[in-house]
């Protein structure tokens, strides 16, 4: 098996890799990310332990146990740039041995879970409600710089989807992945679900215009009305494609959850998001506890 070079897997003088700062043994086998690093503290203070804290530019990371069960919550900053370092890097500390630099015979499967905020696309999806992830479909490209193949019914629903918002030719080529069915099923009970579209930016990428003009400004209605079967388009972001698209390359199981703070077609926004986050939190920690190992 052949070793790795340092110039590509990074790992500092604490024996930890290099952007998360984090070393194998303080990672647990569930991980939350949160894209606000502020926001770690807001879920660990749910724990019942906590035994690590770490923190390396944006990445902020808290490791500790709830009802006895191993969790790390680890912000990872907006967009899915980040997300290709963060995932990257998680598979690294449990798949690669650091000392010897090569790819471990046994491989293991994170939780990997985001816990964030995201606007709603539809208006039955009111602000602070939740949405978890079924799939993420992403207009950011990240996944087209890796081998990945997409199914015969992925294809069917990436070009219906193409052709529905007309965006072929303005963007690189979307994608799509599932989400784990393994916890998307613990999800059901008071959360909307449904596709979320993961876009590369803020403003334009999610048709937002303030001095600049958007070059598909009817998007939002098109992503609104876009079913494929019973498939739709709830909510839309900038991390869960990634997360999904890279999980599932490397054999983790990823869902996202979040808090609905604004409704793009009733031009809404929360009045208190940050509650409707806190109570994301709370029922994703008592979701843990009881049900997801």
């Amino acid at each position: 098996m052949s070793r790795i070079a340092e110039s590509e897997l990074i790992i500092n003088p604490r024996g930890a890799v290099y952007h998360l700062d984090l070393r194998p043994e303080e990672v647990a086998p569930t991980v939350i990310t949160v894209g606000d690093p502020d926001r770690v503290k807001e879920v660990s203070k749910y724990f019942d332990t906590i035994e690590v804290q770490r923190q390396h530019r944006e990445f902020v990371s808290h490791t500790g146990t709830v009802n006895k069960k191993r969790i790390t919550v680890l912000s990872s900053g907006i967009g899915p740039d980040n997300i290709d370092i963060v995932l990257n890097e998680l598979d690294a500390l449990v798949n690669i041995d650091f000392e010897t630099r090569e790819i471990k015979k046994e491989l293991r499967s994170l939780n990997i879970i985001r816990i964030g905020t995201s606007g709603s696309l539809q208006a039955d999806i009111p602000v602070d409600s939740f949405v978890a992830s079924t799939h993420g479909l992403g207009v950011d490209n990240l996944l087209n710089f890796y081998r990945h193949e997409h199914n015969e019914q992925e294809k069917e629903l990436l070009q219906s989807f193409i052709t529905h918002t007309q965006i072929h030719g303005q963007i690189g080529q979307p994608y799509i992945t599932s989400g784990a069915a393994s916890l998307i099923k613990h999800f059901v009970t008071n959360f909307h679900q449904g596709i979320t579209v993961t876009c590369p930016g803020f403003y334009g990428p999610q048709g937002r215009v303030l001095r600049l003009g958007v070059r598909n400004p009817d998007l939002i209605n098109r992503l609104t009305d876009f079913r494929f079967g019973q498939h739709r388009i709830t909510n839309f972001e900038m991390e869960t494609s990634a997360i999904y698209g890279l999980g599932k390359l490397l054999g983790h199981h990823c869902l996202a959850v979040n808090a609905i703070v604004a409704n793009r077609v009733r031009k809404e926004f929360s009045k208190d998001g940050k509650a409707a986050v806190e109570n994301l939190i709370q029922t994703f920690i008592r979701i843990f506890a009881e049900s997801i190992s």
